[in-house]
């Protein structure tokens, strides 16, 4: 969730957000807006009871920005629930890399680029008055979020697994410590989040793996953490 001048953009929307949402201090009929990085069900399982709960307070409009595909998949899901359906109204925007916006209502500017996953996925930069940062979303470290990343103030990376995983279309602290090595880049901090449970236990160790990368912290995500830019 990103709060600017204390508006609320909310960035995916996996399963737990709605629920989470007291607990950070938001009422959930202020969230209109949301920025979906891909279409795998953990990162988008809370967008329709997020609607069908604004819906029920009488907040029928939402802006929904994604890629490729968006559009098809939430009238899909959306369809199926036919009691909602001719009470809301959801403009779905799609989005492409290389995509610069500024999202309806908001103060800031937006870029996109594709990210290196299984399915169409965007990264996001966000820049505002204050600062600066990136999304990276689900992806393999990869050029394209690198370069995005460049003088970021943040950057938010996922970090799915411990290092010794082989694995793709993610991220472990050793590919992305790769990755930030050769680019050597100028960045902030470093927020590692995405965690699988494979990752419980050697959070600690992805920090130190990661250290001395980037002129800020290397940062572990915990649920209702806020970071000011």
């Amino acid at each position: 969730m990103v709060r600017l001048e204390e508006k609320p953009l909310l960035i995916d929307c996996g399963s737990g957000v709605l629920s989470r949402f007291p607990d950070a201090g938001i009422l959930h009929t202020n969230v209109d807006t949301v920025l979906l990085s891909h279409l795998h069900l953990d990162h988008v399982a809370d967008l329709i009871p997020l609607v069908k709960a604004n819906w029920l307070r009488g907040k029928t409009d939402m802006r929904i920005y994604g890629p490729d595909g968006t559009e098809d998949w939430f009238s899909t899901v959306l369809g199926a629930y036919e009691y909602i359906l001719d009470g809301v109204n959801v403009d779905v925007i799609e989005l492409s890399p290389g995509k610069e916006f500024t999202p309806e209502g908001f103060d800031c500017e937006i870029t996109c680029a594709a990210a290196a996953h299984s399915v169409p996925t965007l990264a996001y930069r966000v820049t505002a008055e204050d600062g600066e940062f990136v999304y990276s979303g689900d992806t393999e470290p990869c050029r394209d979020v690198m370069d995005l990343a460049v003088e970021t103030d943040l950057l938010i990376h996922e970090c799915s697994f411990p290092a010794g995983t082989k694995v793709t279309n993610h991220t472990t602290p050793v590919t992305l410590a790769e990755m930030l090595e050769e680019y050597n880049m100028e960045i902030g901090s470093i927020c590692l989040t995405h965690f699988y449970p494979e990752m419980r236990g050697h959070e600690r160790e992805a920090v130190h793996r990661l250290k001395g990368y980037g002129d800020g912290e290397i940062i572990l995500a915990e649920d209702l953490m806020r970071l000011e830019l």
